[in-house]
């Protein structure tokens, strides 16, 4: 009986210990962050109109002004870490950030590792050229002898396998002004990037320089990311998303970035 009495003793102190590891591996990430005092977003380092560094020097951009709002509705401070398109997704499984905030497409493979959020805006993937080239359809793009410059690990770099197989594809590690440079030099005859990323970035090139072709590869919803086991952040964030498009934030943040030009002329 006492031999008894000890093996179940032994195995509710286990089980107890299962639990309480279990508890602890699935802890609330947006209670850490209120008791932190802190949310830390990872960011691409120049991507505007979503993240960049401005002219004087601060971070901002759509994406970023978006999480700044977040960070104030929390009530804690905010830190940007700063990574290459293809370093965001593992800084955030790493644990070095709470979120990701991009111009990131939700695509069905990124969804294996990561989870998104509702999209927060919809931008069609297209093709850009140096002003006056010949390329005008997806025919003259999808030949051997045309280079296209990409993203790496960007949507528009699997777009552009599906759609432009027969072009010679170039990768870049970095931001999408890398595209637009490597066609001005000539290393490239084309790029492939989300519409609104292009036209933000043909600020800081001369103007004229580039032009967007009319070609549309695919429409691409755009949201930010976080890990798989955060539920609860997720759900907070699609719900300061429904907060901000009712009380006019959204919009106001938007029509300033994305659909315009104007903050080019404040940063």
């Amino acid at each position: 009986m006492k031999q008894r009495y000890v093996g179940l003793l032994v195995f509710m102190l286990s089980l107890m210990l299962v639990c309480g590891l279990a508890l602890t591996a699935a802890a609330d990430t947006l209670e850490e962050i209120v008791q932190r005092g802190e949310l830390r977003v990872a960011v691409q380092t120049q991507g505007p109109p979503f993240s960049f560094v401005d002219k004087n020097g601060e971070r901002t951009g759509s994406s970023v002004e978006f999480c700044r709002m977040m960070a104030q509705e929390m009530g804690v401070e905010i830190k940007f870490l700063d990574f290459d398109w293809d370093g965001l997704i593992p800084a955030l499984l790493s644990g070095k950030a709470d979120m990701l905030a991009a111009d990131m497409t939700a695509t069905l493979a990124r969804a294996l590792k990561v989870s998104f959020t509702d999209p927060f805006y919809n931008t069609p993937m297209v093709v850009f050229a140096k002003k006056g080239s010949a390329f005008k359809t997806l025919e003259d793009c999808n030949r051997p002898e045309v280079k296209v410059a990409l993203l790496l690990g960007s949507t528009g770099e699997t777009d552009a396998k599906r759609f432009l197989a027969n072009a010679e594809l170039k990768s870049y590690k970095g931001g999408g002004p890398m595209l637009i440079n490597a066609i001005l030099a000539g290393h490239a005859d084309i790029g492939v990037n989300d519409e609104s990323a292009v036209i933000a970035q043909l600020a800081n090139f001369p103007p004229d320089s580039i032009e967007i072709l009319p070609i549309t590869l695919s429409t691409q919803p755009l949201a930010f990311a976080v890990r798989p086991e955060d539920t609860h952040l997720l759900q907070w964030i699609n719900l300061f998303f429904k907060w901000i498009h009712e009380d006019g934030r959204y919009d106001e943040n938007i029509n300033y970035w994305v659909k315009s030009m104007d903050w080019t002329k404040d940063h």
